[in-house]
């Protein structure tokens, strides 16, 4: 990010960095749409049981991200300053920390299901999920490894190929969905069981595109080189980094996830109208994840740089175009609802009926927290970007677990509102989080920083 870009080609740079980057969110985001909508059309039950397994799934992969997130700002600072030997070692320990983190969850997945019945479950959804999350469950790890490098070749501005190997992959798994859940092309009907495998394998071929790319195309770091061997200061620094921006996505993602708790107390038929809602919310939410990426690399390329100017200028642009791409769902979400939910429902279903009229007024209350959500996500981008991740961890938590979840409850349920009240809540959270994630980033972060770059002038006059 350079001092003497014009507005327009910041506008530039961000889009050829962001479109893929929005691209490979989608992409990635497929697998488990596609899971999504096969599993509605095979089943309402087993369409709730996979809301179940993909919510607890999401929780903890979005989680774990948390270092490959940290690995990206480390990078394009060291990027910027012609480092190759520090984007390699933040490159090995973000794998290092993804691959322990994996070992360290992966038994909740194993025992999913008692987790989610002391939750307040119906047996049978809780069972069906754990069926599912004891094979989809070993997708964590090859799932995290793309994270870390995405990470790296996002910050290295490779993006590009990442947006090529996911989409790839993204198909693939929808190839083996429909032939494992429904029985297809001579393949047994497994249900639950094939959307699973079907999704490790999609996250495995991710996995194994992004480091052959890697490693054909960028052999100045070496990553597996003596990758066994431990570096104990630069994992220090990712983790140090990457575990409060594992917990800030924790608190949004937790927030989402205790939700579909919520509702599910409700029953199965708003249970499944959640799960389709949301997951038209989120796919949209990955434009925003891909801007919020932009902006963590920009703002990092901007810190090695020392060019603060830029980062202001850079940081109002991509919050302004992902606002714009805010204001589209908002029209979208108010106008074609019904058809919107109907996608992932078959027409002979008998609980259609009532999972249009309940999807539809989520997806109402959804176009109230696109822009608020938007400018939360890419604020918090930005702020990674210059490595400023704690007090936004403490900032998520209250917005989202200290107003935002009390809220979902209230209108829920004492309100009667019903599952509509409880999504009201997320408004709520969200849009506190946003308010006070802006104010840090340009009232106390950004000065701060131009107060060291002048002090830096002086003592250097």
């Amino acid at each position: 990010m350079s001092q003497f870009q014009s507005r327009r080609a910041h506008v530039r740079a961000i889009l050829i960095l962001g479109l893929p980057l929005v691209g490979g969110h989608v992409a990635q985001f497929a697998i488990s749409l596609t899971d999504t909508v096969m599993m509605g059309r095979y089943g309402v039950p087993e369409l709730a049981a996979l809301t179940l397994a993909a919510t607890l799934f999401s929780v903890v992969f979005l989680f774990g991200s948390g270092f490959a997130w940290a690995v990206m700002p480390m990078v394009a600072q060291y990027a910027a300053r012609r480092d190759e030997v520090q984007i390699r070692r933040a490159t090995r320990m973000g794998l290092w920390l993804s691959i322990g983190f994996f070992a360290l969850t992966m038994p909740l997945m194993w025992f999913s299901g008692p987790v989610l019945a002391a939750l307040g479950q119906a047996p049978e959804m809780a069972e069906g999920a754990q069926t599912y999350l004891r094979i989809a469950g070993w997708g964590l790890l090859p799932a995290l490894g793309v994270m870390v490098f995405k990470s790296t070749l996002a910050a290295l501005e490779h993006a590009r190929v990442v947006f090529w190997i996911t989409v790839a992959s993204a198909v693939g798994n929808g190839l083996a969905n429909y032939a494992l859940i429904f029985g297809h092309w001579g393949a047994p009907e497994l249900g639950l069981r094939g959307a699973a495998i079907a999704s490790l394998c999609a996250h495995g071929i991710a996995l194994a595109g992004v480091a052959l790319y890697a490693r054909v195309k960028l052999p100045q770091y070496p990553l597996w080189q003596r990758f066994w061997r431990p570096d104990t200061e630069m994992l220090r620094q990712v983790f140090q980094l990457g575990w409060p921006i594992g917990l800030t996505t924790l608190a949004e993602v937790g927030l989402f996830s205790a939700t579909a708790i919520m509702i599910g107390w409700i029953g199965t038929v708003p249970l499944a109208a959640h799960g389709i809602a949301l997951q038209i919310s989120a796919m949209i939410f990955m434009v925003h994840l891909g801007f919020a990426n932009v902006a963590t690399v920009r703002a990092g390329q901007a810190l090695g740089h020392g060019d603060i100017g830029g980062l202001r200028r850079g940081a109002g642009i991509v919050l302004w175009l992902s606002l714009a791409a805010a204001i589209g769902t908002v029209v979208l979400f108010l106008t074609l609802p019904e058809p919107l939910i109907g996608l992932f429902l078959s027409q002979d279903d008998p609980d259609r009926a009532a999972i249009l009229v309940t999807g539809a007024a989520l997806l109402l209350v959804s176009a109230l927290f696109q822009l608020v959500d938007a400018l939360q996500v890419v604020t918090l981008g930005l702020l990674r970007g210059v490595q400023d991740t704690r007090v936004p961890m403490v900032i998520a938590g209250i917005a989202y677990w200290c107003l935002g979840l009390p809220a979902a409850w209230v209108l829920g349920f004492p309100a009667g509102l019903g599952a509509p009240g409880v999504w009201g809540g997320l408004v709520i959270g969200l849009g506190v989080a946003a308010l006070l994630l802006l104010r840090r980033f340009w009232f106390r972060t950004v000065p701060a920083l131009e107060a060291a770059q002048a002090a830096h002038a002086g003592r250097a006059a």
